[in-house]
């Protein structure tokens, strides 16, 4: 059994063994965001945690891989515990519509660790997640998959995605060929 928990104090312990087995929580930018979380972590853990919840989007802006500088979307990351840290979901939107700017790729995101993966973890992180994207007052989320990515493909439609097309990730995102699904609310 697992559940979807707000990144916390009591929790971050976990979250940092995970981070120093070699983890990232972020499928793009890998041991970079690993290292900027690790010392993001070490120098104010309150500060760390504080950023991963945003719902109302007041944060600083975002600076994209390829340097520019975006606002901030409301969002928010929860932890996926079995009691300890699992992985990882975020949730990012905008308020009013269910379009995301260009430089988003999806609604949802999520990171499993390896080694608890393959036990329906993500699979109900994201039906967990749906509640929240309901909450918000979307009529559909759109998540991203790599097209090589069969893992992740099988979550998506294990809660009732729907391919609506593929396309090639602007190459700060790695420029690899990936599939888009929409899962309606």
């Amino acid at each position: 059994m697992i559940e979807i928990v707000k990144p916390a104090l009591e929790h971050l312990s976990s979250y940092k063994a995970a981070l120093e087995r070699g983890w990232s929580p972020d499928n793009v930018r890998l041991e970079e965001a690993t290292r900027e979380q690790l010392a993001a972590i070490e120098q104010d853990p309150v500060a760390f945690l504080a950023d991963l919840d945003d719902p109302e989007g007041k944060g600083p802006p975002i600076t994209l891989p390829d340097g520019r500088t975006v606002p901030r979307l409301p969002g928010f990351r929860r932890w996926i515990w079995d009691g300890q840290v699992a992985g990882s979901i975020g949730f990012r939107w905008q308020t009013g519509t269910a379009a995301l700017p260009p430089h988003v790729l999806g609604h949802i995101g999520f990171a499993v660790v390896p080694w608890k993966r393959r036990r329906g973890y993500a699979t109900e992180a994201v039906r967990l997640m749906l509640d929240e994207a309901r909450a918000v007052g979307l009529e559909f989320v759109e998540i991203t998959a790599k097209s090589h990515n069969p893992a992740s493909h099988k979550v998506i439609l294990a809660n009732g995605g729907k391919l609506v097309g593929r396309f090639v990730e602007d190459a700060a995102y790695g420029g690899a060929e990936s599939l888009r699904f929409r899962i309606d609310l």
